[in-house]
């Protein structure tokens, strides 16, 4: 099944939660802590409970990769407990000169078998053409980010009156020969997507902030249903995995999701 499958059919079954898997050991719940395996441990149970509501998970490469050897073989036995028909978004934020980036796709897609990676778009065409040369894959190129540091960049207007992440999206819209791009859109940044959603074409959305850092889902998901879209998932990480700091940390990540399922399908059917 292709990236592109796997996102809609679980947007066709109204799932456009995407969980993160940001898992630090200072936040995990203490008695897992004298696992063996504490974060692959709390992932699992994580997974286990959430994956019947889930449309992706975003795994966010920083957290493992501090690790080293470790982390990295944490990360690894992470997505391969992920069910077949989930989408695994790589959140590693790749984007270098082009040898360099057939490099970081090799590993993304043929080793880690993830099914999505973020890309950073900065170094222009080459730097990201390894990435769109996998026809069945989906790369989430970073346009309006949700972080405060985005006006230091993406915000700044050009020469002719755009702003860069509107230039970066009609870019990306040109590489989506393979309908096989999206972009990264803030969910803290609503009055910008309002504004925006009708320049996203045929673009699949990830649109990470949703919980902790501030976003509201209700109006993420009324802009999208408004605007007759579907394609994109709403990322949440810290508002689902550490809901509960007891062992029923898991059974209540199962119901934040399914609460936020509930509240988006009230929406989408009014």
């Amino acid at each position: 099944m292709t990236a592109q499958e796997k996102l809609i059919n679980k947007n066709n079954e109204d799932k456009f939660i995407c969980v993160g898997l940001d898992s630090d050991i200072n936040k995990i719940p203490a008695h897992l802590k004298t696992s063996e395996y504490p974060i692959l441990d709390f992932n699992k149970s994580i997974i286990d409970k959430t994956s019947n509501y889930a449309a992706a998970y975003k795994l966010n490469f920083a957290f493992y990769e501090k690790d080293g050897a470790d982390g990295f073989d944490t990360l690894k036995s992470t997505i391969e407990h992920i069910p077949e028909d989930i989408l695994i978004i790589a959140d590693a934020k790749r984007g270098d000169i082009g040898n360099t980036s057939l490099m970081y796709a090799n590993a993304v897609y043929d080793y880690l078998k993830c099914d999505s990676i973020t890309i950073h778009p900065y170094m222009g065409t080459d730097s990201v053409l390894p990435f769109l040369e996998r026809k069945d894959k989906i790369n989430f190129i970073l346009a309006l980010t949700s972080n405060p540091g985005a006006f230091d960049f993406e915000k700044q207007k050009l020469q002719n009156g755009t702003f860069l992440f509107q230039q970066i999206i009609n870019k990306v819209k040109e590489w989506n020969t393979y309908n096989n791009c999206g972009i990264v859109f803030g969910a803290t940044k609503l009055d910008e997507l309002k504004d925006n959603i009708d320049l996203f074409g045929d673009l699949f959305v990830l649109l990470p902030g949703v919980g902790a850092q501030g976003g509201s889902l209700p109006d993420v998901v009324k802009t999208f249903k408004m605007a007759d879209r579907t394609k994109y998932l709403v990322n949440s990480s810290r508002g689902i995995i550490y809901k509960d700091q007891t062992k029923n940390f898991a059974d209540s990540a199962q119901k934040e999701i399914l609460n936020m399922n509930e509240e988006m399908k009230k929406i989408l059917d009014q």
